[in-house]
């Protein structure tokens, strides 16, 4: 179906005092078939209504073009028509003769009755046909709007602008007008374009949602899919296994431009000190147990130790999220799943020439595979599971991993292709936050997941589910979160970076005391960190059981073999990357692993520390299928590979840009 609007590269700028501009819309690309429905949503300033009013012809662009059925759009028309969120009815003018009165206007060569019956067909649509001679004052607020939809539609437009239609309505009248009007729009084939500020809104009415980024200079940030079928009732359509997920979609994009707006117009400058280049760092981390060392340096005063006064850390709900921070240097460092920092600069997350370096492995262990507890009499080995998926060919298995990146997706996928099912075809994996995955197992749309603490423990505790293996079985001793920071940032602040890794190898020693065990869970516990109930909790060391729980994590925070950062191990992630399809296999892996695993950093602070038992033992990795890793032939080791998407390869440039002071 080919563009019935385009918008193609459009700018707009506002003049403003002193001959200065302001650059409202930069680089705006956006098409819509005929029949769709378009909704445009951000925060306040980003741009929408005035792309509203490009297309509607009321303003122009000062740079690109707005074409409508082939034709520039220089000026307004009858073929686009904009109901706007104060009705802008004629209060001295019924319902009838305000709807007329666009009709005889725009439809002037038409008989008199045959614009009669016009008005009130489109009067009997919107359902006001009983108040048809009546005045605006004398119907509800939502009776005006119906009105002025009603005239919008009888002058039959190719387009519909709404500019929130439904802002200012009560939620009851909101909801039935919302699916009134999709319902007419879908019978008639309008093309509509909507602005609007409400999530749920977007996700009900709409084809596609495009989501704009803050001002100056808006951008479309990205556009939704929405793929809910049609007709679309409201209690149906939250029903729908996508609704929730596009919802989330939505309410994480607009949650990160509120951050980004935040930090930006904090200007926060680098701030010296202790002879380090900065002391003051925002730091990210996701709740989960595995945060205990980002938790303990905060609390118990590591980061202050080694001169970093005023560290902030960022909570963020998703990996996804840290993803964002890093790439767009919104955050300083972060707690990573261990592949991430390469899944990043071999351009992962699309965006290629973004190199991320670690320099610190803080966790190991702590993750396992739980299953729902409908499986708990049938499938008790993954040779049970591999029976079942024989037996139901036909039912569709969904598990749940919380990014491409992390050990969870990789282990589970390597268990899975293990026993000869295919990750991708034979099962369904899905990517949830980690808090989200009981919630999920709960509500029946996945069957389990590969998550670390504490929701493993939790989904037992709760008799949702069981767990059918844990990290140990599968690789014990594995990366399991690492710190990442961007090479750029390495470069700009070395002495900062050694401080931080000093900072957080103290606090991962401490984590590995026992002694210590009670009051990291009472720490984890507050809401700034994991936020949930103690019996959640557990770090999982010698002795750690819980009654009626089949396995406790066994987390490592510190030790030989535990903080020192692995090429071997990150050489095994990247081959498994590759070999899903996640990433292409680097030509220049040599270099792309001397450049992202900083062993100098860690061993300046260890000996710095005077940590100088933190060994690491060389060799290659053994797991639990008792096939061999050999860190000297990665390629010769993926084509042994029997379940594999096609492998590519390209040399990946390890450049950065500079970063932000």
């Amino acid at each position: 179906m080919t563009s019935f609007v385009s918008v193609d590269n459009v700018e707009k700028s506002f003049p403003l005092a002193g001959g200065k501009e302001y650059l409202a819309l930069k680089g705006v690309d956006l098409q819509i078939k005929k029949g769709e429905y378009i909704s445009l949503i951000g925060h306040s300033g980003c741009g929408k209504s005035t792309l509203l009013n490009m297309i509607a012809g009321l303003d122009l662009p000062t740079g690109g073009i707005v074409t409508l059925d082939g034709i520039v759009v220089k000026q307004p028309g009858p073929d686009r028509m904009v109901v706007f969120q104060n009705y802008s009815l004629l209060p001295w003018l019924t319902v009838r003769d305000n709807v007329d009165l666009a009709v005889s206007e725009v439809l002037s060569e038409k008989p008199a009755k045959e614009r009669k019956e016009i008005v009130e067909h489109y009067i009997n649509i919107v359902g006001l046909s009983s108040s048809i001679d009546k005045f605006p004052l004398e119907i509800s607020g939502g009776m005006r709007q119906r009105v002025a939809i009603a005239r919008a539609l009888a002058i039959q437009p190719k387009l519909l602008l709404l500019d929130e239609p439904f802002g200012v309505l009560d939620a009851l009248t909101r909801g039935n007008l919302q699916e009134q009007l999709t319902r007419i729009c879908e019978d008639n084939q309008v093309s509509t374009l909507m602005v609007t500020h409400d999530v749920d809104e977007a996700v009900l009415m709409s084809d596609r949602v495009v989501m704009m980024t803050n001002g100056p200079g808006s951008k479309i940030g990205g556009i939704l899919e929405v793929d809910i079928p049609r007709p679309r009732k409201r209690l149906e359509a939250v029903k729908h296994p996508s609704y929730y997920q596009l919802r989330s979609e939505i309410i994480y994009f607009l949650n990160q431009q509120k951050r980004v707006k935040k930090m930006n117009a904090r200007k926060v400058a680098v701030v010296p000190g202790h002879g380090l280049e900065k002391i003051n760092l925002e730091i990210g981390f996701v709740p989960l147990t595995a945060c205990a060392p980002i938790a303990v340096a905060q609390e118990k005063g590591f980061f202050k130790k080694h001169g970093l006064d005023e560290v902030s850390l960022v909570r963020e709900s998703s990996w996804r999220g840290i993803v964002d921070g890093m790439i767009g240097g919104y955050i300083d460092a972060a707690q990573m799943p261990s592949g991430m920092p390469l899944w990043i600069t071999l351009g992962g997350s699309g965006n290629i020439g973004t190199t991320v370096v670690s320099s610190l492995t803080m966790t190991r262990n702590g993750n396992a595979i739980t299953f729902d507890e409908r499986f708990q009499g049938q499938v008790k080995t993954l040779a049970d599971f591999k029976r079942l998926l024989d037996q139901t060919p036909d039912t569709q298995h969904r598990f749940g991993v919380v990014h491409p990146s992390s050990m969870h997706n990789l282990l589970l996928r390597y268990w899975l292709a293990s026993a000869g099912i295919d990750p991708d075809r034979d099962v369904q994996l899905k990517t949830i936050p980690p808090a989200q995955m009981v919630v999920d197992l709960k509500a029946d749309t996945i069957d389990g997941f590969c998550v670390g603490d504490p929701w493993n423990l939790r989904a037992e505790i709760e008799k949702v589910g069981y767990t059918i293996a844990t990290d140990v079985d599968i690789w014990p001793g594995h990366p399991g979160k690492v710190l990442g920071v961007r090479e750029d940032w390495a470069r700009a602040y070395p002495n900062t970076h050694i401080a931080l890794v000093k900072a957080l190898l103290e606090a991962c020693q401490y984590c590995s005391d026992p002694k210590n065990a009670a009051e990291i869970r009472t720490i984890l516990t507050q809401r700034d960190y994991v936020g949930t109930n103690i019996d959640y909790i557990h770090l999982g060391g010698a002795g750690d059981t819980i009654p009626g729980v089949s396995s406790v994590a066994h987390h490592l925070f510190y030790g030989e073999n535990v903080n020192r950062p692995s090429r071997t191990e990150h050489l095994w992630q990247m081959a498994q990357m590759a070999r899903w399809g996640d990433v292409p296999f680097p030509r220049n892996w040599v270099e792309v692993l001397e450049t992202i695993c900083r062993v100098s950093v860690f061993s300046t602070a260890a000996r710095e520390l005077g940590l100088t038992e933190l060994s690491y033992s060389k060799g290659s990795l053994k797991l639990f299928d008792g096939s061999v890793f050999n860190a000297d032939d990665p390629i010769s080791y993926l084509n042994t590979l029997g379940i594999k998407r096609d492998i590519t390869m390209a040399e990946v440039p390890l450049t950065a840009p500079r970063v932000a002071a």
